[in-house]
Order: C-alpha cells, then structure tokens, then sequence
C-alpha cells in the first residue's frame, strides 16, 4: 500500500498542496529552524496520534503516513521542552505539536502522553531547493504601525488569554469597529487564531505568518519579524489589535519582546493568570501594572477576592455575563471607544 503525504498545519503559509515536490535526505549540516521535512510515523499505539491540517481541522494518522512539517523548538512549562538539534544521529524525532512542530523532546510532564516518533525521511525540495517556512513570507504594503492595542498576556500558558481575547473581540464587534485579532508568541497551533475569527474578528495573524515554527529563537532574530507582522497587520486598517503574547513574558518565547515593541500602542493590558499568587510574581517581575486581571485566577469570587487583596487591581471573571458591563466601560475608557 502507497504511503499518503499529509500536511500539518505549520505548512499552511505554503503552497506544498498545490505543487510538485521532492523528499530529498539533507546532511545534518543544512538542517535548520523552519525547513519543511517529512517523517514517516513509527508508532500511534498510546499516543497523541491527532495532528492538526493547514484549515485547522484535526485528524488521525496511522503508522507509516508521511507527515510534512517543520523543524523548530518548544519550552512549554506544562507540556513538553524540544529542539531539533536534540534529533540523534538515528534521525528519530516527534511531533511536539499537533501542528507539526518537528524535534527532539527532552522534557515531558508526566500528565502529558507519549508524542508519536518519526522518522526523518528527508527535506522537501522545490525546484531543487530545500523548502522552508520562510521561502514563503509575504512582505507588508507599508512599513508603518498606528493601531491602539489590547494586549493580553498571562503568567502561564493555559491562563485563559485565548479565551478572554475572544469575549474582547465579541464586545469590540458588537459595537461595530473593524478588529484584527493575533497571537505574537508561542509555539504554532492554528486554532487558536481561528477562534478569534470565529469570536468575529475581520483579520487574524500569528508568528507562522513570518515564517516561525514557534518563537523560541534569538531575541534579535524575532524583533525585526515581528515588526514585519505589525506591519502587515497595520495593512488592514483595523480600528484596534486585540493580541495576545502565548505562555508568559517570562519564558523564552520571547514574549517581553512583544511586549516592548507594541508598548507605545497599548491602550489595555489583560493579565490572564493561572492562580492568584502567579499574578504577583508577574506583575512584580514587570514592575507594570494591567487594568484587567482574568483567567483562572478570577474563576470564582475567593479567588478574584485573593487577587484583588494581594495586588489591590480589578481581577473578573470575563466569562460570567454579570462581568461585561464593567468589562465595556473600563475598555471603553482605555480605548476613548464608546462601546
């Protein structure tokens, strides 16, 4: 039986289903952050054997399908820590991500099942050349940047930062402005954009768009390309950028990046936290202070009570219909919108 080629969705800024490739194995001298590579599934028995497609769809694989992705790194604190540098001279690797993010775990929580093992096959050639995530950047109209930002971030991953962006971006809809929605940070998974348009905003974005597997890289490798993603999303002439900055500022995701690069156009900061405790430490190691505190913490009242005794700031649950109306006047005051 013929072997099928799946795309995950790290390859949906290509055109790899539209066109004639090669698999070509490369010396481990060539390899690098963001190639497109293909691995042969090993084994699905007791493992994460769903990977995401380029429309965001998930799917199941079997053993020995032809899974394209590409290589990068992760350093999630509640999941798994890879790179493909780790891959052993076997050429074994795993999927650290449903969406095709290819390297070598060195790290796993013990909550978290097995990733299914791959094995390199080789890089996808075009044209005779090694294809890569990069090859397939658009370039901005304009190199400028003026759209007032919702900023989101959190002090862990999983704070319910995704979450909260999308009631924001209800609100913002509601009430009849243009919203561009983005995830800057983190590792790539493409429903998480996607829900932001299902929440209703008119354009979404995320680090793929530039070309990164995720944003673990060199703090000066990522500030020019996330400018270009600014740029390209000051292209829609947005009323506002609701963003979220995934995992913690903290983490090498490069999300203190984000933030600094977007700090002249924040408007609302939204520290979405895991627990009451997390939102101190955050807030101390940024010596800032957010106008919405959200996420678990603020799940029931003890702990919106807790948060707002520690940090004496306005901590709310975002999905309690009680809290929107407060909600509406403090994004309306930091916005000068009238929602």
């Amino acid at each position: 039986m013929k072997c099928r080629y799946i795309s995950t969705s790290l390859t949906r800024i290509s055109n790899l289903d539209a066109c004639d490739f090669e698999v070509n194995a490369l010396p481990r001298e060539q390899w690098e952050t963001g190639d497109y590579v293909v691995g042969r599934v090993l084994n699905t028995s007791g493992c994460l054997r769903h990977i995401e497609l380029p429309n965001g769809r998930m799917a199941e694989v079997s053993e020995d399908d032809l899974l394209i992705g590409a290589f990068g790194q992760r350093a999630a604190t509640l999941e798994a820590v890879g790179d493909w540098r780790d891959i052993a001279p076997d050429n074994r690797f795993d999927i650290m991500t449903s969406a095709g993010l290819f390297g070598k775990i060195t790290s796993r929580s013990t909550y978290l099942p097995q990733a299914m093992s791959l094995a390199y096959q080789g890089h996808v050639m075009v044209a005779e050349k090694k294809s890569c995530m990069a090859n397939y950047v658009r370039p901005a109209i304009t190199e400028t940047f003026d759209i007032p930002v919702i900023l989101l971030i959190g002090t862990s991953m999983s704070a319910g930062k995704t979450t909260s962006a999308r009631v924001i971006i209800r609100l913002l809809k509601q009430s009849g402005y243009k919203v561009a929605g983005a995830k800057l940070t983190g590792a790539g998974r493409y429903r998480d954009a996607l829900s932001l348009a299902d929440a209703g905003a008119d354009h979404i974005f995320d680090f793929m768009d530039i070309g990164l597997p995720s944003t673990v890289c060199d703090p000066d490798q990522f500030r020019p390309l996330l400018r270009q993603l600014m740029y390209r999303i000051d292209d829609t002439k947005a009323d506002v950028l609701v963003a979220e900055a995934g995992a913690s500022p903290l983490e090498p995701y490069n999300g203190s990046v984000a933030v600094e690069e977007l700090e002249p156009w924040v408007r609302c900061t939204v520290l979405c936290a895991s627990d009451p405790y997390a939102v101190a430490g955050v807030i101390a190691a940024f010596a800032s202070k957010p106008d919405i505190i959200a996420g678990g913490a603020a799940n029931t009242s003890a702990g919106i009570a807790l948060v707002e005794k520690l940090t004496h700031l306005k901590a709310m649950n975002l999905q309690n219909k009680n809290s929107i109306p407060e909600l509406k006047k403090i994004l309306s005051r930091c916005l000068g919108f009238n929602l």
